[in-house]
Formats: structure tokens, C-alpha cells, sequence
């Protein structure tokens, strides 16, 4: 089994990525293999809403997020890490999750993720929200921990001395194994995932 910790900072080895170490560690030790994916400093175009991909399963912008869908196909589950900016997920982040999630359904459907945000002060449950809302409209079980996931600190050094954020991160990867196991054991045992229905969309305009 496999996870991948995706990094959205610009800063490779910043506060967000000290975070997702951590989580890290617990999934290694729990016998789980984890890969970093850091989407870089370079600009994320948004979205177009031309809906190529819905045929190719493609973005048309050939960047960073094909290389992580090539990948995301292949994971068992995932770890999505945002910066806090002005209250929100960085630019980067936002624009790098709408296209990667946008008709991608087949790639994420019941597949663990976890969101992980890194603040100084403010911002971060806002920013929280804002990445579950990727997983819960994609059939995703959300993995939680004992607490928010978040950490603080202006520093990769005032980051580890976040103590119970640390601790946060660490019940989340061990929670995130012992889901993944019990997923794994449901596969094992003949559990099939749940039927799904044709989709029904209901527009309020007519």
C-alpha cells in the first residue's frame, strides 16, 4: 500500500512538508509506503472548464498536475499539505486540486485522504475545510485525528516545537494505516464497494 504526501508550499522543505513528515514517520513505521510530491515554486494555471479531460482523464495543460495524476493513479491513499495564504489553501494548492479533482472520480473514488494545513497564527481551520470539500464530493473517506489537522509556527523550528501539532500528525498517519488495513482486509474478505447510482443533477434555473 501506498501514500502519497503531497506538498503544496513553494518552500520544498518548509513548515507544510516538517507537517507531513511527521505523518510520514507513523506510515512507515505501520509498514505503509509513502512518497513525497511537492508541486513546485512555479505558477498552477487554473482550471478552464473545458472538460477535455472528462474524455482524456488528461488536463490539456500539460504540467505538474498530470505528472501527479499518473501517480494518483497508482496511490492508495493521500495526504494533501497547504500553506495557509490570506485564510484560504495557497493559489498553488487551489488551482493544482481543481483541475486534478475535476472529473477524475475514478482515480480518487474510496480511495483515504487527509488534509494537512501549516499556519503561523490564524486561517487554518477555514483552510481545513476548504481541502475536505475535494475529498467529501469525490467518495473519499476522510481520515481525521485527535484534532484539527494543523500545525504552527513561522519556521520549520517553530513548527517542531508545536508539540501537539506534531502529536496531531502522528495519530493521523497511524489512523490513516490502520484504515488502509481495514480497507485492505474488506478486499480480502469479498466486501464489494458500494453500488453506485446513476447521477442525477438537479438545476435551480430553468
Amino acid at each position: 500500500m501506498k501514500v502519497l504526501l503531497v506538498n503544496g508550499s513553494p518552500h520544498k522543505e518548509g513548515c507544510t512538508y516538517t507537517a507531513l513528515q511527521e505523518v510520514e514517520k507513523e506510515l512507515n513505521a505501520e509498514g505503509i509506503e509513502t512518497e513525497f510530491f511537492w508541486l513546485g515554486a512555479k505558477p498552477v494555471a487554473g482550471c478552464y472548464g473545458c472538460a477535455r479531460c472528462l474524455e482524456t482523464g488528461r488536463c490539456v495543460i500539460d504540467d505538474v498536475v498530470n505528472v501527479f495524476l499518473d501517480k494518483a493513479s497508482k496511490a492508495d491513499g493521500f495526504v494533501f499539505g497547504s500553506p495557509v495564504h490570506f485564510a484560504s489553501a495557497s493559489g498553488a494548492v487551489t488551482s493544482f486540486m481543481d483541475r486534478a479533482f475535476y472529473g477524475k472520480g475514478k482515480i480518487f473514488r474510496y480511495k483515504p485522504a487527509a488534509a494537512v494545513v501549516s499556519c503561523r497564527r490564524g486561517g487554518s481551520t477555514a483552510t481545513f475545510d476548504q481541502l475536505n470539500k475535494y475529498f467529501s464530493i469525490s467518495s473519499m473517506p476522510v481520515v481525521s485525528s485527535k484534532y484539527w489537522n494543523m500545525v504552527h509556527g513561522n519556521t520549520p523550528d517553530e513548527v517542531r516545537q508545536d508539540l501537539e501539532g506534531l502529536q496531531i500528525m502522528r495519530e493521523l498517519g497511524r489512523n490513516m494505516a490502520w484504515m488502509l488495513k481495514c480497507f485492505e482486509a474488506g478486499r480480502a474478505a469479498g466486501i464489494e464497494p458500494p453500488k453506485k447510482e446513476i447521477p442525477v443533477k438537479t438545476n435551480f434555473i430553468r
